[in-house]
């Protein structure tokens, strides 16, 4: 079947849109492929169309685990067969989903980096038949990409299983030096890159600098009408400010990683459904995230990167219309940012101290701790050993990086439960409800052992059992762990810290260039580049941010707060220019220079009245043209 009849059967369209096409050919013909496509440019069915075309079963590699579960469903919704493998699924869920691709039940398989890692995993995948294998967020695999993920290198390892394979890498943000690093990394067998500009006519960029970003940020969102997403820089902020908004009449929520999966469902699909307007969010909303009529999308305070800025940002107006992104910023905005360099990465010395304090604190003697895995609580830590969170954080990630530790900074514990009342008395009981009795009942019907210990739970194959949404069941289980019938530990997320190595004396840890100094230096240059955006007043918001990632000859936008101050100011030089000549007499172009105006202002003004015949030039003098300021304009 050919990609248009795919693309019509299954999504209803009747063409490709930019490079989709170009992207989907070269993957036909065999190619490894790296497609660079803005947010809302239709990436997915870049690697879906294809996967239909194609013999076998494509994997895609993701880090987005709720875009894994809305395209899963989407797919099977369209009678696609696809399967995602992720931390919240059980064991016999993952084998079930690898069996049934081995056997042919599955086209698109998704899957989080981090399951690369399990040796299991791969070798149920060594038996997969692999059409092509599909790296969403590719940025992620370069050392020089601002969301850097060490678990995507195991890509390339995965794709030796598959020799003559080809692979497809997508992503919305990579500069020239990080589309080049994608391509080394992931082995490309020839450069090959289709390029759709990322230039978002409909977006309009501002940046305005306030003293009181509260009092800013409301009058925006009183000012411009619709959906909209305010982003922050902590979780404290997203509850703090999201509670500013409701009091002053803007329905909004707070969302952050450390929400329990269902808040963060509910929240989720409260917002997407227009229940409230503004959701208030860490980084760690959006991805994945389809509505396509936000309006607005406001940064309280500045992103580490452009990269970062740019994909947030570029949430907004992904239906075509006309929108805004606004990032507050004040005169200490620039200061603020590159403070970040040192919280980021702090001097060697401390991270060895971190290094001692971390096996003071889990008690492993040098020359101890190869293989162990402990969960980790920052907050007592840093209150034990007196450390601020966010240099702590760093110098865990940094001890991760230079292989001395591994951090698993959220790893998601499954929901488990366990009966604290004996099987013939729970059958006495006359005081359950009905909704508790059929979950009660699914619960014995479907896991063993429940009397005995704690047995790992799934709320979704409970819902699916009982015909009960799964909030009803959270909600129920927690009502009979109150009551001591049975003992209900939620999932949570836990960070772990491993010792792949046993510890050694902090004086001997080693912190190569590419580990440290390398990437100091990146981070900063990234932070120096959103310190100019912020900061320069001469050049078009659109153009700065598109000449960061290569596209050097784009139009200025016209609509930003430096085209519309631009303009502002040609019309204040046209009619001081016209001012002046208004005695009808013949001037000098030096008499310009004593107007309040910078050169380039004045050739701007004086080109313009010019080319509309308001001004006439004769023998080295110019001279007003018509009779009136009114004619001339």
């Amino acid at each position: 079947m050919k990609p248009e009849d795919i693309l019509k059967r299954y999504w209803g369209y009747d063409g490709f849109r930019g490079i989709q096409r170009d992207i989907i050919d070269s993957l036909l013909q065999g190619h490894d492929t790296l497609g660079l496509m803005p947010t809302g440019g239709g990436k997915s069915i870049t690697f879906q169309v294809p996967a239909l075309a194609m013999e076998g079963v494509c994997v895609v590699v993701t880090p987005l685990i709720a875009l894994m579960k809305d395209q899963v469903i989407n797919l099977r919704r369209h009678g696609i067969p696809a399967a995602a493998i992720h931390s919240g699924l059980s064991r016999q869920d993952i084998i079930s989903s690898m069996e049934n691709a081995i056997f042919g039940g599955v086209k698109i398989l998704y899957v989080s980096p981090e399951r690369l890692l399990s040796d299991f995993f791969r070798t149920k995948l060594s038996h997969v038949k692999v059409s092509f294998i599909a790296v969403d967020e590719a940025h992620c695999i370069s050392q020089w990409g601002y969301d850097f993920r060490p678990s995507y290198l195991k890509i390339a390892e995965i794709r030796s299983l598959f020799p003559g394979r080809p692979i497809l890498a997508l992503t919305a943000t990579a500069t020239p030096k990080v589309v080049d690093d994608i391509q080394e990394k992931l082995g490309f067998r020839e450069k090959r890159v289709f390029r759709m500009s990322f230039e978002r006519k409909n977006l309009t960029y501002v940046v305005r600098e306030t003293d009181n970003f509260d009092m800013e940020m409301l009058h925006i969102l009183d000012s411009l009408p619709g959906c909209a997403i305010v982003y922050v820089r902590n979780r404290e902020a997203t509850t703090t400010i999201a509670k500013l908004l409701s009091d002053n009449g803007i329905p909004a929520l707070a969302f952050h990683a450390g929400l329990k999966d269902q808040t963060k469902d509910e929240r989720q699909k409260a917002w997407l459904s227009d229940e409230v307007r503004v959701m208030v969010a860490t980084n760690a909303f959006g991805m994945g995230i389809d509505k396509s009529d936000v309006r607005t999308v406001i940064h309280y305070g500045s992103p580490d990167s452009i990269e970062a800025y740019f994909q947030e940002a570029g949430r907004a107006g992904r239906d075509g219309r006309h929108a805004y992104a606004v990032l507050l910023c004040n005169r200490q905005s620039p200061r603020h940012l590159l403070n970040r360099i040192d919280t980021s990465y702090p001097p060697i010395d401390y991270l060895r101290k971190v290094y001692d304090d971390l096996a003071f604190f889990f008690q492993i003697a040098v020359g101890a701790g190869y293989g162990i895995t402990k969960e980790f609580d920052l907050e007592t830590f840093c209150h034990r050993f007196k450390h601020f969170p966010t240099n702590a954080e760093a110098a865990l990630r940094l001890l991760d990086h230079a292989g001395y530790i591994v951090y698993h900074e959220e790893e998601e514990s499954r929901d488990r439960i366990r009966f604290l009342t004996g099987r013939d008395e729970l059958y006495r009981l006359t005081s359950l409800q009905p909704t508790e009795e059929r979950i009660i009942e699914a619960i014995l019907r479907i896991y063993e052992g429940t009397f005995t210990d704690y047995v790992f739970v799934s709320l979704p194959q409970l819902a699916d059992t009982t015909a009960l949404p799964a909030p009803v069941i959270y909600d129920t289980l927690r009502q009979l762990d109150a009551r001591r019938i049975l003992s209900f530990i939620p999932s949570r997320r836990i960070p772990h810290i491993s010792y792949p190595q046993r510890r050694e004396l902090s004086r001997h840890l080693v912190f190569p260039d590419e580990v440290y100094a390398d990437r100091k230096r990146d981070f900063t240059q990234r932070l120096q580049a959103m310190c100019h955006y912020i900061t320069q007043k001469d050049l078009c918001r659109s153009q700065v941010l598109l000449h960061y990632f290569g596209e050097n000859d784009s139009p200025r936008c016209g609509g930003c707060d430096i085209c519309l101050q631009d303009r502002k100011t040609q019309k204040e030089a046209e009619s001081a220019i016209l001012s002046l000549l208004a005695d009808g007499c013949p001037h000098h172009p030096d008499e310009l220079h004593r107007l309040p105006f910078a050169d380039s202002d004045l050739k701007k003004a004086l080109r313009h009245l010019s080319d509309n015949d308001a001004i006439g030039h004769q023998d080295g003098f110019i001279r007003l043209i018509g009779n009136s300021r009114q004619s001339a304009e």
